[in-house]
């Protein structure tokens, strides 16, 4: 069977053509089947890292959307039309690719597709989805020096979804449940924070 597309092809391919155009959503998810969460969230995560204060609170809710719908048991994400139509210029996510391209080629020396019951399983794929609603929940909090731990985090769970690796996703797991145990309770309004989305939205 032929291996799909890496992550780095992927986003080499979307690298390529005029720097001004806008990747929508919709675009940038078309044909990936159930590899679609992971390029979701992928390019949810990107605003974390950019040197602003509300990178977290752009990039939070949307983790969060996608942790509810997997929760759900979707098996593809779905987006509000607003949204779908939106995504990253051409020229950002290029620029993106060439900050992580080394980090990636070292990466796919160790990732491949394997475990495939973490990344499938009914209760894996719920217990996934709560992970990414609680950090989602903690990276729109204003928590001083966090954007990157937590948008690296989330990147771990975004490959592992893209690559189809399941002990990968276990790692995102255990790093996931410690992140949630120390800075939901320095934070102390994670449990607040998570009642308000709930009543709100359910």
């Amino acid at each position: 069977m032929t291996r799909e597309a890496g992550t780095r092809a992927l986003l080499d391919g979307f690298a390529v053509g005029n720097p001004d155009d806008l990747l929508s959503l919709r675009d940038l998810l078309a044909g990936l089947g159930r590899r679609a969460f992971g390029m979701l969230l992928f390019i949810s995560t990107l605003p974390a890292f950019i040197p602003i204060p509300i990178g977290g609170a752009i990039s939070g809710p949307l983790v969060v959307l996608i942790g509810a719908q997997l929760m759900g048991g979707m098996r593809r994400p779905w987006l509000p039309k607003f949204l779908a139509d939106r995504g990253p210029h051409r020229h950002a996510l290029a620029r993106f690719d060439r900050r992580i391209s080394p980090l990636l080629a070292w990466l796919e020396k160790f990732i491949r597709p394997r475990l495939p019951a973490v990344l499938d399983h009914r209760v894996a794929s719920m217990f996934t989805g709560l992970l990414l609603i609680l950090l989602g929940l903690l990276l729109s909090l204003p928590i001083p020096l966090t954007n990157y731990l937590f948008g690296g985090l989330l990147l771990l769970f975004a490959l592992a979804l893209l690559e189809r690796d399941g002990a990968l996703m276990l790692a995102g797991w255990i790093a996931g449940v410690i992140s949630v145990a120390i800075f939901g309770v320095l934070s102390g309004n994670l449990a607040t924070m998570a009642a308000h989305w709930i009543d709100r939205f359910f």
